[in-house]
């Protein structure tokens, strides 16, 4: 791996370490969890509900999976992997070569999708998106607030976890297999959450209707959090060239109309660190002094990254002439 495929984090000393797979075991259709441990039993980097790490695999494909375990449990990191049937191979290396004993590079944990403090929170999973939720629903429970989940999938053995989390929190776990129940009822679900923090993840189509189910309401984006696992559909809003302009040397490139950031960056020898350049991990994210960037990443919403002043610039592209980077 290249230093230009190392985030920042990395580069100034982000954990990165090589585990074994202690234990794997089939926890749903196509889905195996992996409890991934230091050879050496030392204790793992703390990690927040909704963090995820990346896989450095033997291909050279670094993947990004939550963290499904309990935060307080510093002995294992524990993934949920769905083998995606049309996927990029990334999960199909994992399901293939990651058996008991086989070591695996790790980088992270980072987290894109914090759990907020709230007294009520509606989780809403589709599918292998429960994993990043099983923490969370472990936090909420210490914090006594009140919650429940709904978990939708093509039938009951997709619903990975399912079992251990009826066995473990009870009524507050709704199982919604489609073959049986039909459709999760997301306009009932957002619509019903009175005050309640809406936390989803799962398939594109899903994280859509509690979107348009929240808009529908007039439901504030704060209230509704989500993560996806595949970049969404957008298209940028402005065709054409713009230019950015480096803090670091004050040189001022251009990139092309259809053309990216970091592409243009590499060219000139810029270094920039990535990892999915799809606008899923935020590795790339990059502070903007000036400018008006066009979002089209999928882990932050415009309004936070404008809130925040920053851009991934793997994807997103500029509204303005020209964006002034702190590179």
């Amino acid at each position: 791996m290249t230093a230009a495929e190392l985030s920042p984090a990395a580069q100034a000393g982000e954990w990165t370490r090589t585990l074994v797979v202690q234990e794997r075991r089939v926890v749903g259709d196509r889905v195996v969890e992996l409890c991934l441990a230091a050879e050496d039993g030392s204790a793992l980097p703390e990690w927040e509900p909704g963090s995820h790490v990346d896989l450095l695999l033997a291909s050279g494909l670094v993947r990004q999976y939550s963290l499904a375990g309990s935060p307080q449990d510093r002995s294992t990191y524990r993934l949920g992997v769905l083998r995606e049937l049309d996927g990029r191979g990334g999960s199909a290396e994992v399901h293939d070569t990651l058996t008991a004993g086989t070591p695996v590079t790790v980088r992270g944990p980072r987290n894109n999708f914090p759990l907020l403090p709230s007294p009520r929170y509606v989780f809403i999973a589709g599918g292998i998106g429960i994993t990043p939720l099983i923490p969370m629903l472990e936090a909420a429970s210490a914090d006594e607030a009140d919650w429940t989940l709904h978990y939708g999938g093509r039938n009951q053995a997709s619903l990975a976890f399912a079992d251990e989390l009826v066995a473990r929190f009870g009524a507050r776990i709704i199982l919604h297999p489609q073959d049986t129940c039909g459709l999760l009822p997301v306009a009932d679900l957002v619509a019903g959450a009175d005050g309640a923090l809406v936390y989803c993840c799962g398939p594109e189509p899903l994280l859509q209707a509690v979107q348009a189910a929240g808009d529908a309401i007039g439901l504030p984006a704060r209230d509704v959090h989500i993560e996806r696992f595949s970049a969404r559909e957008v298209e940028a809003a402005r065709a054409g060239a713009f230019e950015i302009e480096l803090t670091s040397t004050g040189d001022v490139l251009t990139v092309p109309d259809g053309g990216t950031i970091v592409d243009v960056l590499r060219d000139h020898e810029v270094l920039v660190f990535t990892s999915c350049e799809e606008g899923m991990c935020g590795t790339c994210e990059t502070r903007v002094l000036a400018g008006t960037p066009d979002h089209l990443d999928s882990f932050r919403s415009p309004e936070e990254h404008d809130e925040d002043g920053t851009m991934a610039v793997c994807v997103s592209r500029s509204l303005s002439p020209r964006l002034v980077l702190d590179i």
